[in-house]
């Protein structure tokens, strides 16, 4: 494609140089080819402007720069850009024609409940006849096959990556589209030019202040999806819902279960295979019962009812749909076994679904609730303290371990999340060997105790230091179950 063509809608300062033939638009100059398209970000840790020499070198035909300052060969086109994030995202919808126009595109937000959102999303519009293709955080999906296409951050894709993705999703002839969107991608524009037919707000929590470093920016950053979107579906009950329905441009539609809504959940019962509650649609009373414990539950079935309904999919499609979909990995997962116990892993690593992961399984309990958990390193440091305490008030013992503590010392990390304990009643003991920790845990049950093992949930990994090993929550904890039979049969 011609450079002319990818620069269209963009803001441009200046240009020096030809109308040169795009082969590929890259930010990382080791990934430069001949004909690339070499588009310089300041980033956290690297200024892609330092180089624009190593690009032109490995055969870049053109460069994108923001800083007036920045060095560059005559041999090479250069457009000067005001926000070369912008342009980033941009160029890359540019360069695939715009393949999220030819599918309807609902994008979900919130510190928690992304994941499941966009997965009962799915299974509702499958069930309906719908070729659905999923982004997010256990990757990217079409019809519920795993797409070969591995994007480096954890929620969102990077601009180039997720409009190649979206090129798949409109080849394979999706219908709908289901994208978790993450307050990093809207933070750093990495969602520019991609218009939503759906946003769904889930809710907020104190999370990812590392890198947002205060609440407003946080909130503020969820709140753009919704001057993305035609429609909006937010939980009322959320003071951060309520800013996005002051913040937003799109048409809205709430729900909740404390406050007054267009949908709201009454007559909730938190069962121990999941919750039922009722709603009125269009003045008639409808039931909903979904397999999924929990009141966090609740709210993420309401965002996904709500968008259901404005995509015109019928109340007993949505109905049917809800009653017979299984959990989302990671997400209050059970690890089966014949002990009498319950051993739940699950994703929460921020204060609030700290709160609600105890809350939820607290309702099912009859014995003593566990929660063995970390904090992971180079992240929110305030948010330590906090869930320690939390963690101390609503459990009856507490397991402090690693996560994934990258490149801080792991000790440290526990400190600060024991400081928080020591603040309440509540007995504890350490263990910095995240596996020794599960092991422990597990011994410590009786029947009808709980075991929450929080924080990684999904994910089979773990980072230390510049170390990324192999590390599964549910597989640990599968092997220690097994090894307490080989414990009681000798």
């Amino acid at each position: 494609m011609m450079l002319k063509e990818i620069l269209k809608s963009m803001n441009i300062e200046w240009i020096q140089g030809k109308n040169v033939e795009v082969e590929n638009i890259v930010i990382d100059s080791r990934k430069v080819q001949y004909g690339s398209l070499f588009i310089c970000l300041k980033g956290l840790r690297a200024d892609g402007h330092k180089f624009i020499k190593a690009a032109a070198s490995a055969g870049a035909s053109a460069i994108v720069i923001s800083d007036p300052q920045a060095k560059y060969p005559e041999n090479v086109t250069v457009v000067k850009a005001e926000d070369t994030r912008k342009a980033l995202a941009i160029t890359a919808a540019n360069f695939y024609n715009h393949p999220s126009e030819e599918f309807n595109l609902i994008g979900v937000t919130g510190t928690k409940g992304k994941t499941t959102t966009t997965y009962m999303m799915d299974t509702v519009l499958q069930q309906f006849k719908h070729k659905t293709g999923v982004i997010g955080t256990l990757g990217a999906k079409i019809g519920g096959q795993k797409l070969d296409i591995h994007y480096d951050t954890s929620t969102t894709p990077d601009p180039v990556e997720l409009q190649q993705i979206f090129s798949e999703m409109k080849d394979s002839k999706v219908n709908d589209v289901i994208m978790e969107a993450s307050s990093h991608a809207l933070a750093l524009d990495k969602l520019e030019g991609v218009q939503f037919n759906i946003g769904i707000f889930t809710n907020l929590s104190q999370d990812h202040l590392d890198f947002h470093k205060t609440m407003d920016n946080y909130i503020k950053a969820k709140a753009k999806l919704f001057r993305q979107c035609r429609y909006g579906v937010v939980n009322k009950d959320s003071e951060a819902g309520r800013f996005i329905l002051d913040y937003g441009t799109c048409e809205f539609f709430t729900f909740s279960i404390d406050s007054e809504s267009d949908l709201k959940a009454e007559d909730i019962k938190y069962l121990e295979n999941g919750v039922e509650f009722r709603v009125n649609i269009e003045n008639e009373p409808v039931d909903f019962f979904v397999p999924i414990k929990g009141r966090f539950t609740v709210y993420n079935v309401l965002g996904v009812i709500g968008a259901a309904l404005m995509m015109k999919i019928p109340v007993k499609s949505i109905q049917k749909a809800l009653s017979a979909i299984r959990g989302v990995p990671g997400r209050i997962q059970d690890v089966p076994n014949d002990k009498g116990v319950h051993v739940i892993v699950d994703y929460a690593h921020s204060p609030d679904s700290i709160v609600n992961i105890i809350n939820a399984v607290r309702e099912f309990t009859k014995g003593r609730l566990i929660i063995l958990f970390g904090c992971g390193g180079d992240r929110d440091v305030g948010k330590r303290p906090i869930m320690g305490k939390i963690a101390g008030e609503l459990a009856d013992y507490c397991i402090i371990t690693s996560d994934n503590p990258r490149s801080e010392a792991p000790m440290e990390i526990i400190n600060a999340v024991v400081s928080g304990v020591k603040e309440t009643s509540c007995e504890y003991e350490v263990y910095e060997d995240r596996r020794v920790a599960i092991f422990n845990g597990v011994r410590m049950l009786q029947p009808d105790d709980a075991l929450i093992i929080a924080g990684k949930g999904h994910e089979d990994y773990q980072i230390i230091g510049e170390n990324k090993i192999h590390f599964d929550d549910v597989e640990v904890a599968e092997e220690a179950l097994e090894a307490l039979d080989e414990h009681n049969n000798r």
